[in-house]
Order: structure tokens, then C-alpha cells, then sequence
């Protein structure tokens, strides 16, 4: 049955005054502690060679998407890049340290892709530290270190032979294919899961792997590539779930929101780019049945597909014509409210957007999407230009406050105590650090000692190579 997008139906609030101060003087508790700030405690440099190319508007060290090149874990700090001489790399220091320490795990990157990443994850159970790279829609490549290297860093070295072989597939569990996206996550039993998608960009579905300190195992697809979307334009039989992240709150659930992306551009008004609809979903069994914010079961992992026909996922209509950015960016506070940050061109300049990048550099906005405590749905506009075609990411200290790292290393902030209505650009580092645009930030690391780490490089130009660095900013602990 075609699916017509409803403008009506699923946002509840324009953000009306009424909803956001009864938000506000439910967090009254936190309204006296401290509103957000920012304070460079220092910068490091990790490569000041680091491998430079510019495709698909972005560079392959800094990719916003990739969870995580910037981890935390056991007081230490592990961040993920390709040398100058395409080397996958891997570095480690203590929190309380300036140095970092870097090796290299015996793989060269195979393409000029930014897509091709390196995503780095933790298995508790055993120490060990897991990294998965260099693939857009094709094979993948995964390395794992030795037990006890990240769980116990102190009792080893860091060092190459730390490393095993650099694998093909995953101790010998295949995925698929055509892997890209890898982002790790740790869900409350303590396993290391692998969200990926499989396919292709206007179809492909998203999917999940599980580490249990002993092997993987393939969970499976998760979200459907079929279906009919249908707007004013025409319509599309096609299409892929990109997600803005997998974030588990206090309570064990695990929380996810994205956008569809149809294979068939015949749905827009002429736009270049079909991203359309944030889409809101849940799971309280680590990512094998999935259902809407009702809690209405709409998907069960490797069996029933969440599909685009799914009820009572969408939480912000919008058609396929305003430059929607797939991939953004959500959070979840200590309430266990989730969270979204999505950007695009609002309707105030035009209701077309023919040309993604050019439209998003002079046009795009952020806009927080959250969800409050009786279930109902909020959407801000952030008052700071984007003037980038590219990602921002969302991050809350122990307060709640509310953190937007944009590209250019630009961070705005909202307090917990106004409901997140009181954006302000806290730091600009756009003249000062000369970043090329979209950065890396360890959302790990702001729960341990409450220090948001951002990975950003420097812009150069062609190919020719720049340096890597770690700016870290301290934010109120409580």
C-alpha cells in the first residue's frame, strides 16, 4: 500500500511555552546547578602527517558517523586514523596524560573513500579492543587485539604484536558482502554489539553483530529495504534506514533514530538527495525486537523488518526536499529521555532544495528532537547557522546540559534547566583551528571525568597530508 507522508500527525510540539516550562520546572532539582560551559583544557597532536583526501564532501580520519574513533575505556583514551603512508593506526594514552603512544595493526587503506573508516569498540568481558575498516558497500576488514589490552592496560605493552592477523571476517562469522558503517556499541550484559548496514545506499538495511567474550554471531537484518514511499512528485520502491546512532539508556533500553533514504529520486521536487522523515524506534532485548515510542512491537531482528510502512516511527515529517542530513547525531540523558540532533534546510528558504551541498552551506539549521517525560515530542531550531554541508554531534554532561559539537570545532550548548531552549555558541574555533569541517567526539569519555574530547584535521588541500589533533574541552561534573 503506498505510503503518503503525513504533515499532520506525529510531531506534538512547535514548542509551546506551557509544555517546555512545566519540562523546566520538572528538572527544577538541576535548574541551580550549573548552566553548560566550555574550557579548553589543551590540544594534542596525534599524527601532523595524517592522510589527507577530500570525497564525498569529506575526509576519512573525521567522519562523524564513525563510532568510535575517539573511545574511552579504563582511563585510557584510544583514537583511530590512517598515516600518511594509508597505515591503519591506532593510538592510546591515560586521561591523565599528554602522550599518546601509536602503533599500527598491518592493514593500508584500499580506497579513496571517506567512507571507509576505522570504528573502534571495547568487549568488556575481556579486555579486548576491536577495530573494523575500510569498506563501502564491500568486504571489510577486522582486527582484534590481545585479552586484557584495554581491560588491563597496564600489564601491556603497546605495541604491533598486540594485535592479531587482520581478518576478513569476523573470527570466521561472515556479515555480508557489502558492509559499510560500522559502529560499536556495549549492550547491559556486557556484550560488544556491531551495528552495520548491508546493501547499498537507496537499498540496503540495517543490521547487527554480537561479540560474547568468546565469538560473534550474525544477528541479522533489522530494517526492510522494500516497500512504496509516495509523495506529490511520484514514487519509490526503494530505500535504506540511516541511523543517527545506537545509544542504550540507564533503564537497559536500547534507542535509535534515523531518516530513509529512496533509491528513486522521482519522489522529490527535483532535489539531488532523497533523505526524508527523523524516525523514532526502541528495543528493550538488546536490539531484537524493536518497537515504535507507543511500544508497539514493528520489527524482530532477522525476521519481521522494520519497514518505512511501519506505524508510529516517524516523530519529524519532512518530504525529501529540504536537504535532510542522514546520519546525525542523538544522545541519551540521565532520565533515559532520548534525544536527536538533525539539520537541514527549513521551509523559511524555500520549500526546494535542488542542489545538497551548496543548499545546506548557505541555508542548513540543527534542530534538537526530543522526547519528555509524558511521551510527547519537542523540536527546537539551534539559532546558529550550520554554513557547512556537513554533520554536527550531541552530547550531554552530568547535568544534562546539552552539548553541539559543529563542524569547524563550533560547540553551542542548552541548559537541562530552561528545557534545552537557551542555545549559545560557547566556543568558536572556526579562525583559531583551522579544521576541516565535520570532527569525532568521544561521547565515552564525558561520563568518566567530564571532558568532551574532539578529533579534528586540519584542512589542506589535494592530497596533501595534515595533522590530527585532540582538543579537549572540561564541562561542569555536577
Amino acid at each position: 500500500m503506498p505510503r503518503t507522508p503525513n504533515r499532520r500527525s506525529v510531531i506534538q510540539s512547535a514548542i509551546g511555552a506551557a509544555a517546555l516550562g512545566g519540562l523546566a520546572a520538572g528538572r527544577a532539582g538541576a535548574a541551580a546547578a550549573a548552566g553548560p560551559s566550555v574550557t579548553v583544557r589543551g590540544s594534542t597532536l596525534l599524527d601532523a602527517t595524517a592522510l589527507y583526501f577530500v570525497s564525498y564532501d569529506g575526509l576519512v580520519n573525521n567522519n562523524a558517523f564513525q563510532k568510535h574513533g575517539l573511545l574511552t575505556h579504563n582511563g585510557h583514551q584510544y583514537a583511530v586514523w590512517y598515516a600518511a603512508d594509508r597505515q591503519a593506526t591506532v593510538a592510546r594514552r591515560a586521561l591523565t596524560s599528554t602522550t599518546w603512544s601509536r602503533t599500527t595493526v598491518g592493514h593500508a587503506l584500499t580506497a579513496d573513500d571517506s567512507h571507509n573508516v576505522i570504528s573502534a569498540g571495547v568487549s568488556p568481558g575481556d579486555g579486548r579492543l576491536h577495530l573494523v575498516m575500510d569498506s563501502h558497500s564491500g568486504g571489510y576488514f577486522y582486527v582484534k587485539s590481545v585479552a586484557g589490552l584495554a581491560g588491563s592496560p597496564a600489564a601491556h605493552p603497546w605495541r604491533a604484536d598486540r594485535f592479531g592477523p587482520v581478518q576478513t571476517s569476523m573470527d570466521g562469522t561472515a556479515l555480508t558482502a557489502t558492509f559499510t558503517y560500522p559502529q560499536f556499541l556495549v549492550s547491559p550484559a556486557g556484550r560488544l554489539q556491531l551495528s552495520y548496514r548491508t546493501g547499498y545506499s537507496g537499498n540496503g538495511q540495517a543490521a547487527l553483530a554480537e561479540y560474547d567474550g568468546t565469538r560473534w554471531t550474525n544477528l541479522g537484518a533489522w530494517s526492510s529495504a522494500t516497500g512504496t514511499y509516495t509523495t506529490a512528485y511520484g514514487s519509490s520502491g526503494s530505500r535504506n534506514l540511516y541511523l543517527h546512532g545506537l545509544d542504550y539508556g540507564r533503564d537497559g533500553r536500547l534507542h535509535v533514530f534515523g531518516t530513509w533514504r529512496e533509491q528513486s529520486t522521482a519522489v522529490t521536487c527535483g532535489a539531488n538527495l532523497t533523505n526524508h522523515d527523523t524516525v523514532y524506534l526502541r528495543s528493550a532485548d538488546a536490539g531484537r525486537t524493536w518497537t515504535n515510542a507507543a511500544g508497539a512491537v514493528v520489527g524482530t531482528t532477522g525476521a519481521q523488518l522494520v519497514s518505512v510502512t511501519s506505524p508510529g516511527l516517524v516523530v519529524d515529517p519532512l518530504s525529501p526536499d529540504h536537504a535532510l542530513m542522514n546520519q546525525e547525531s542523538q544522545a541519551v540523558d540521565s532520565t533515559g529521555r532520548p534525544h536527536a540532533l538533525i539539520s537541514y534546510v527549513p521551509g523559511r528558504f524555500g520549500q526546494c532544495v535542488r542542489d545538497y551541498v551548496a543548499g545546506r552551506i548557505a541555508n542548513a539549521y540543527n534542530f534538537h528532537v526530543h522526547q519528555d517525560a509524558a511521551g510527547a515530542w519537542h523540536k527546537r531550531e539551534i539559532p546558529v547557522p550550520l554554513r557547512s554541508s556537513q554533520r554536527s554531534q550531541l552530547v550531554f554532561d552530568a547535568l544534562d546540559n546539552a552539548y553541539v559539537v559543529m563542524p569547524y570545532v563550533r560547540v553551542v550548548a542548552a541548559s537541562a534547566a530552561s528545557g534545552w531552549t537557551d542555545w549559545t555558541l560557547l566556543h568558536d574555533g572556526t579562525s583559531t583551528l583551522n579544521a576541516f569541517g565535520e570532527v569525532v567526539v568521544d561521547s565515552t569519555r564525558v561520563p568518566v571525568d567530564g571532558v568532551l574530547s574532539v578529533l579534528y584535521q586540519e584542512r589542506s588541500t589535494g592530497t596533501t597530508p595534515s595533522p590530527l589533533r585532540v582538543i579537549d574541552f572540561q564541562l561542569p561534573r555536577g
